[in-house]
């Protein structure tokens, strides 16, 4: 049910690939909601997925590529933006992740270094390249909402993570140090999610991810958080209805985050 949380603002959407994608059903519901979309996503991600399809859902919306390592692919994307939709951006979602130790089945303890420095780039530091940009280009208005999705591997190890952990928690510190200054300058807020598991095109690459999937279903009071409730959650944080909520890491998963031990995964682990 739509209740026009959105009505009149305009937005960007990093990261939709498929259906799967938790920017894909973000995109949708902000769309239901009443925004004006742009979606991008990187050029060879733009080949692989299935965006247009997204695109003819959201009104016909824009996709634009764009390299969030390459600063001028990034002010060309919010410059089109802004003339797209006539004036500033309200919203921001960053969906982005790569690994590539993960991708190529480096441990942890075994890491190339200098793909580490690409995951940090991606993954995290994009946060930084994204407001930069729309910083300097003063191009999101006052009380406006940028997102970036995490996970509680950023707190706590979860071994088959790999160094996905370490680029959680740069982006979260990001968006604690650049929302302080973005919240004094221009009064928009900057938070990262913390999202249940959830079977994305990127999270279904983690080794051991139905691991994770279960254990985290098991450990949770009211269960995972699915990719829907999330879309949900970030039309929330760009509503007008959040607006002094800012530098935070909002944990949504079922209770996840805050529960030593469930009556489920004891009776699983069995009794001696």
């Amino acid at each position: 049910m739509a209740h026009a949380l959105l009505k009149g603002k305009k937005g960007i959407i990093f990261g939709a690939l498929d259906e799967r994608s938790i920017a894909w059903k973000t995109a949708l519901r902000c769309y239901e909601e009443g925004a004006q979309l742009v979606l991008t996503n990187a050029p060879v991600a733009l080949r692989m997925g299935e965006i247009n399809k997204l695109s003819a859902l959201c009104g016909n919306a824009p996709v634009i590529g764009a390299d969030v390592t390459n600063m001028d692919d990034l002010r060309a994307l919010f410059e089109k933006s802004m003339e797209h939709v006539g004036g500033k951006i309200d919203f921001v979602l960053h969906s982005i992740g790569m690994s590539l130790n993960v991708r190529k089945g480096k441990h942890y303890t075994e890491m190339n270094y200098e793909w580490n420095g690409k995951t940090l780039d991606i993954s995290a530091m994009s946060l930084h390249r994204v407001l930069r940009t729309a910083w300097d280009l003063d191009a999101i208005s006052e009380w406006g909402s940028v997102v970036a999705l995490s996970y509680i591997a950023a707190q706590r190890v979860f071994p088959d993570y790999n160094e996905m952990a370490d680029a959680k928690a740069l982006l979260e510190s990001v968006t604690r140090s650049f929302g302080y200054h973005y919240g004094v300058k221009r009064k928009v807020r900057v938070n990262t999610i913390s999202q249940s598991p959830t079977p994305t095109p990127a999270g279904s690459g983690v080794k051991g991810f139905d691991g994770f999937l279960n254990y985290a279903e098991a450990m949770s009071p009211l269960g995972n958080a699915g990719s829907a409730d999330c879309a949900n959650y970030c039309v929330t944080l760009f509503s007008d209805l959040t607006r002094y909520v800012t530098m935070q890491n909002l944990f949504h998963d079922g209770g996840f985050s805050f529960t030593g031990v469930t009556q489920q995964v004891i009776d699983k682990m069995g009794t001696p």
